[in-house]
């Protein structure tokens, strides 16, 4: 064990002397390699490389991400939360709740969670403050609700995970409808207690309640994000598309609303969208093709089946490994980006988790879980850094205070799905 010992340390010296994580994968995948077998190591690692990336599925990637940047230059984001706002106006924290919402649904027509935390916190955040809510409460709010695109489909980290997996995308998408929707009430429910029990937190609108014919009509700036939303999964989940056709009717389809409907998009706007879409999905797939020349060493040498072994002959119960195992994920996950936390960590715990009778399927929606609670987590959580792009008026401390209790709700619900499996399975299963 000297050779992956010194590969794993030379992976985290790359990393804290502040490499691209590609590179540092990719070099000590490569030395991992050459140590093992040599001058042939130059063959398979790009090999390995184009290998992964020779995927069908993978093209959803790009146009998944182009999806949602596009979307994020309309005014989608700022209507979902207007008409939340206008329909939930009668509960207490009902425009914190209203964002939880309209984050979710921000979520089904982008799958990316930076996304939508600057496209509704943009507009929530300084809403509440303005309301009298507390700047945690209306921070926190948005920061953890953001997250819900990395489960709610179409999800980029679902198709980074059966990529690398092999598990069914699509299946992936209908497994995390399920505990999307759990989480997103959980939050709800997190703010309204909080509201009922310290109600200067988000004092209660005394205004007239909102005509029905006002709330009706704020329904017409949404319904072409509803439409995609129809549009994407239900070309998915009918199996008229698979992910990848689905995530071109839907690239296609928010060009036109940003467009057609909203005519937000001048030629200088869209060369910036492309440009921005091409640096994200080149980053991401550098990530993937070098974390499986990682993978393939790790494989190589039987570090998967050394670890596997090794906890499966302890006398500690399933259910208790798999609590280990959350919890190190969470900690991961503060320190690694969602990426190549899924690229890095799947090839060594799957062969464990398949080895303990779970379902591959189950782990990938149970590490997306997990991902949700490392984007909201210093020092690497995108969302808090989003948040204060977006909302200068809040301080990044703030910010990161405000999210903790919103982690410990999410970390309870993980927990519920990681003990019981079938929660999210159910609805696969039907279909």
């Amino acid at each position: 064990m000297i050779e992956p010992t010194l590969v794993v340390i030379v992976l985290l010296a790359l990393i804290g002397a502040g490499a691209p994580i590609f590179l540092a994968l990719g070099t000590s995948g490569l030395l991992g390699l050459w140590m093992a077998r040599g001058p042939i190591a130059f063959f398979f690692a790009p090999t390995s490389f184009f290998g992964q990336l020779n995927s069908f599925e993978l093209i959803a990637l790009p146009l998944f991400i182009l999806m949602g940047n596009l979307l994020g230059a309309t005014p989608v984001g700022a209507n979902l939360f207007k008409a939340a706002a206008l329909w939930l106006q009668w509960l207490k924290g009902g425009l914190a709740i209203s964002t939880v919402g309209a984050s979710a649904v921000f979520g089904a027509v982008s799958g990316v969670s930076v996304a939508g935390v600057a496209a509704v916190g943009s507009i929530a955040v300084p809403q509440m403050l303005a309301r009298g809510y507390s700047e945690r409460l209306a921070a926190g709010s948005v920061a953890s609700s953001g997250a819900l695109a990395m489960l709610i489909p179409p999800s980029v980290p679902f198709i980074i995970y059966g990529a690398v997996s092999g598990v069914s995308v699509g299946a992936l998408f209908v497994g995390g409808i399920v505990p999307g929707i759990a989480l997103a009430l959980a939050l709800s429910l997190y703010i309204y207690i909080r509201v009922s029990l310290n109600p200067e937190e988000a004092p209660r609108d005394t205004g007239p309640k909102p005509a029905l014919s006002v709330r009706i009509k704020a329904l017409g700036g949404i319904w072409h994000a509803l439409l995609l939303i129809f549009i994407v999964l239900g070309a998915i989940y009918s199996g008229f598309a698979t992910p990848s056709e689905a995530a071109a009717f839907g690239a296609a389809g928010a060009f036109l609303i940003a467009a057609g409907i909203f005519r937000v998009l001048t030629l200088q706007k869209t060369m910036r969208i492309l440009e921005s879409s091409v640096k994200v999905s080149g980053t991401i797939l550098l990530i993937i093709g070098c974390a499986r020349i990682f993978g393939d060493y790790l494989n190589l040498v039987r570090v998967p089946e050394l670890i596997t072994e090794a906890l499966v002959s302890t006398p500690l119960p399933d259910w208790t490994i798999l609590v280990i195992l959350m919890l190190a994920l969470v900690v991961l996950g503060m320190l690694v980006d969602a990426v190549s936390l899924i690229v890095v960590t799947t090839p060594i715990l799957l062969p464990l988790i398949v080895t303990m009778g779970f379902d591959p399927l189950w782990f990938g929606i149970i590490l997306v879980m997990n991902l949700e609670i490392a984007v909201v987590t210093p020092p690497v959580g995108l969302n808090l850094y989003a948040l204060r792009g977006v909302c200068p008026m809040l301080r990044i401390e703030t910010i990161i205070r405000s999210v903790l209790p919103f982690v410990a709700v999410q970390f309870v619900v993980l927990m519920i799905f990681v003990l019981f499996p079938q929660l999210s399975l159910w609805l696969p299963s039907l279909l």
